[in-house]
């Protein structure tokens, strides 16, 4: 039997360097992964819905291993349910390939949220024109990065930045 991962008791971060906030993830696998690298750096996840999967579906599950409990992870129902649980200590930083400004530009301190668009479409451009948008280049004919890829690269830069490592 597939526990729901809501169910599974989680690790609490008392003051997390970062959140990375997913806006209604559509891909079971990305998640898993973006998951495990939020257990690995201790970074606060959070999940955005509606989700494009159940938070029981095998395929997250999997992804995630067995690493569940190791993640902080909240559940918002809407984005805006989401900033209204948002601490005010952190500033909320956007990822889209629409940006014209580059990641490296971006100034992040401790407790500042990340926030990414699904897979297939992205960020909507009302969120967008409301909060600093920053993109990664692409310089290949590629229409965009992984969802997984570009958290890892944006939170380790991040991390690094702050002296984290």
């Amino acid at each position: 039997m597939v526990r729901d991962i809501t169910e599974i008791k989680h690790r609490i971060l008392e003051d997390p360097y970062l959140h990375v906030v997913l806006y209604q993830p559509e891909i079971p696998a990305n998640t898993g992964n973006i998951a495990r690298l939020c257990a690995a750096a201790e970074i606060r996840l959070h999940l955005i819905y509606p989700l494009g999967f159940k938070v029981d579906d095998k395929h997250l599950k999997r992804a995630g291993l067995d690493y569940w409990h190791e993640v902080d992870i909240r559940h918002h129902e809407s984005f805006e349910s989401f900033l209204k649980t948002k601490d005010g200590k952190g500033n909320l930083l956007l990822f889209s390939r629409h940006a014209s400004r580059v990641y490296t530009e971006a100034k992040v301190s401790r407790g500042h949220y990340l926030l990414f668009g699904r897979e297939t479409l992205g960020l909507p451009s009302h969120i967008r024109e409301a909060y600093p948008c920053y993109a990664i280049p692409i310089w290949g004919k590629v229409r965009s990065l992984n969802l997984s890829t570009t958290v890892g690269i944006t939170a380790y830069h991040y991390l690094h930045q702050m002296e984290r490592f």
